[in-house]
Formats: C-alpha cells, structure tokens, sequence
C-alpha cells in the first residue's frame, strides 16, 4: 500500500512539474499546448511501445512446440496470478535479464534472454517470470510508460526554456537567467522522479512475485545471481537503448556510489532483505 500511494504521489508530482514548466515558457497557452503534446506521446507509447521494445531486442516469440518447458512455467504462473496467457518471447543475449511488456493485461508480453534461462535453477526462473508478471497485473507498463514520456516531454520544454526563454502570467518576457535555471535543474527533478517511480514499482513486483510463485526465497537467490552477472557482463541492446534500462528485472547498466542516485532499480540488497522478511514471515 505504502509504494502504491508512493507511486501516486510521484506521478502528481510529475505532472505538476510538467504544468508549470509549460506555463512558464508560454503562460496558459504554453501550458495546454505543452499537455496536448505530452498526450499525443503517451497514446503514441501506449499503443506500440511493446512493438518497438521487442524489435529493439530482436525478441522471437515462443510457444508449446518451441520452448514448451519455459512456455509452461509461464502459463502456470499466469494461471495462478489469474491473468490472460501473455505473449512469451526469448532474446540471444548472454547477460541473464528479463521484462514485460504490453498496454494491459490482456495484449502483454514477457521475455526473457536465453542467459537468464542458462543461469538461474528452475525455481528461480520461476520467481524471476512471477516478477514480471505482477508487473502486468499491476499495470505497470503503461505508468512507467507515462512516467517516460512524461520525463522527455519536461526536457523537450527545457530546451525551449533555454533558447526562448520564459514568460510571466501576463505574457511579457521573463528573466532569461530563469529560464536558463529551469531548462537545467527541471530534467534532472524530472528524471530523479521517473527513476523514484521505478523503484517503488520494482518493489511492488518483488512483493507480488513472491506472492504468485509462493517462494520469495527463490526470487531473492535469483536477483543475486543476476545481480552478481550484470556486473561484468554488458546486455548490449540495453547499451544501444538505455531508455529501456528500467524495464528489465535488474538495470543492465547500474552502477554503484553517484550512479547509483540515478538508477531506474533499487539496491539489490534491499530487493533481496525485504524478499527473505517475506520468506520468514515478517
């Protein structure tokens, strides 16, 4: 609940930041045009974004003929989570990782690489394919995916903040150091949102992974044993398309002390810590 309520209060907090922004660049006008843009992005995201992250990943689909192990595991997962059978995808890739994808529950997509498969027992597959799961019973691809575009929409506004500058509630010109000011600090308050966004739903997924598989224990094995890959084995798709990062189960491209401040994940320590207070009752 509390990460639910934390999410709401992001996404306000976002979409005040985006308001204000259009109305310091163009008053009232700058601000409904601002909005009518950002929405234009999010319908443009929520119909086929899952279509160009899959092809971004040159993913191949699989069924019951071609991976009926992998496929099986995640149509008994999708029954018990009580959710439509998603669309299941494998990528060539070495580094273990794996996503959703999909506007709702009825049209969405899981994939995993083919290292995740390798990596992982059985029963950490599973947890890790449950992950994912919640992720589309929460429905957590279109926030992300409104949270994205919100983001870049914010830092398409700084950029006309910075070379027009702003203009006050009567429309006369602004101070231009304003402006300057704004177009610097309002994408990085922007993105530091998006990332806070990503944490809190990385969290409620662990939670309703662990929920779904029945093993929270199994999850937490599994994200150190991705945890511990992802550091000396580069996801070069993630590389050619970091705006796809916060998608996967662990960030491909995180880093530790300042990067960490910027990372689309939480502490894979703390995933694992909250994953065994599950596993032991507490």
């Amino acid at each position: 609940m509390f990460n639910l309520m934390k999410t709401a209060i992001l996404m306000a907090a976002i979409t005040a930041l985006f308001m204000a922004l259009g109305r310091l660049i163009g008053g009232q006008a700058g601000m409904m045009l601002a909005l009518l843009v950002a929405l234009g992005m999010n319908f443009f995201s929520y119909w086929f974004s899952d279509q160009m992250v899959l092809k971004m990943y040159q993913a191949r689909e699989v069924d019951e003929t071609s991976a009926p192990q992998f496929y099986g595991m995640v149509r008994e997962l999708a029954q018990r989570a009580q959710l439509p059978m998603p669309r299941v995808y494998l990528i060539d890739e070495d580094a273990p990782n794996a996503f959703a994808t999909g506007r709702n529950p009825e049209h969405a997509a899981v994939a995993a690489t083919t290292g995740i498969l390798r990596v992982l027992s059985e029963r950490e597959l599973r947890g890790v394919m449950a992950h994912e799961l919640a992720h589309v019973k929460h429905r957590d691809i279109l926030i992300s995916t409104i949270s994205a575009t919100m983001a870049g929409a914010i830092s398409m506004l700084a950029n006309f903040a910075m070379f027009f500058g702003g203009r006050d509630s009567e429309g006369r010109q602004s101070n231009p150091l304003v402006g300057l000011l704004v177009s610097i600090l309002a994408p990085i308050a922007a993105g530091l949102i998006q990332m806070a966004i990503s944490r809190a739903r990385e969290f409620e997924a662990d939670r309703g992974g662990a929920e779904i598989s029945g093993d929270p224990q199994a999850l937490a094995s599994a994200l150190n044993k991705i945890h511990r890959f992802a550091q000396g084995l580069p996801m070069e798709a993630a590389e050619r398309h970091p705006e796809t990062a916060q998608m996967m189960i662990m960030n491909p491209l995180s880093g530790s002390g300042l990067a960490g401040l910027f990372s689309t994940h939480p502490a894979t320590e703390e995933r694992v810590a909250r994953l065994m207070a599950m596993a032991q009752g507490r």
